[in-house]
């Protein structure tokens, strides 16, 4: 998928990038790039979307995103007036086209499959938030060492998948930017009424085709799509704004009856957004 492709700039010697963006958001715009992505969420929150998926993330989280995997970071500026990350970027084939193939690295090769989708660590967060800072003053040999024992680590902890479709087609450049013209439509105006008119109209489509388009190129469909975002940000609402009433809750996050807000929030999250918020406070 074309979603506006992004070179990650270095020189042609080098094999892996360490990258440090220290800014008021993240980028926060839809694309990929050929490299894989590890990340350490070294201050801010916020959304992020791989492909159609929508996830939150938090300081202190660890993502992986796979190669060409389309994802978005979008900075909430409410919550931190500052974001900070720290980032490794290489492929599988920079050391060498059967590098990772090498009998004492095989070990390593859940972690290529697991990036294929995207995934969050969920274990052993101490020991690479450690590995991370160790970065920042090294030389390339000792990154390159640490960036091995990165990726070892990250090949046996526990995780969640942050993508349920992996994106083998490839997209026109003229199709990705539609898709990444819906979804910013879409995170910029959530919590206002979006109609199928509406977002056809984004991205230039009748409403059929709007809708066979989105579905063809998410593997889901677009309101499908809608109530995941609205549900996932009634979620932190949920958890930090514990002086809000739910239905207050369920008009923020953008839906207008309380009885589709219980709904849609058990389906997604498989229990009543007053038992979500009962266990987390």
């Amino acid at each position: 998928m074309r979603i506006l492709p992004f070179k990650i700039p270095k020189s042609e010697q080098a094999t892996f990038i360490f990258q440090v963006d220290d800014d008021e958001s993240f980028f926060d715009k839809l694309h990929k790039h050929e490299e894989i992505q590890i990340s350490l969420i070294f201050q801010g929150s916020g959304t992020l979307i791989i492909g159609s998926t929508v996830n939150f993330y938090n300081q202190g989280d660890i993502v992986v995103i796979g190669s060409n995997l389309p994802h978005v970071f979008k900075s909430d500026l409410k919550a931190h007036k500052e974001s900070k990350m720290f980032t490794l970027f290489f492929t599988k084939d920079s050391f060498g086209k059967h590098f990772f193939e090498l009998d004492p690295l095989k070990e390593m090769s859940p972690f290529f499959e697991r990036a294929k989708y995207g995934f969050k660590i969920l274990t052993k967060k101490k020991q690479l938030i450690k590995l991370f800072h160790s970065l920042e003053n090294n030389n390339r040999h000792n990154q390159f060492i640490v960036l091995l024992k990165i990726i070892k680590i990250c090949s046996t902890v526990n995780y969640i998948s942050l993508s349920s479709f992996v994106y083998m087609r490839k997209f026109s450049e003229h199709e990705g930017k539609k898709i990444r013209d819906v979804i910013e439509y879409t995170m910029n105006n959530f919590q206002d009424e979006i109609t199928l008119d509406c977002i056809s109209n984004v991205a230039a489509l009748n409403k059929n085709s709007f809708c066979k388009y989105f579905k063809t190129h998410t593997n889901k469909t677009y309101f499908e799509f809608l109530n995941k975002i609205r549900v996932e940000y009634a979620s932190k609402l949920l958890i930090n704004n514990t002086e809000l009433q739910i239905a207050e809750i369920a008009f923020a996050s953008g839906f207008k009856n309380i009885s589709n807000f219980n709904r849609q929030f058990k389906k997604l999250k498989h229990q009543s957004p007053s038992g979500f918020r009962k266990k987390r406070i």
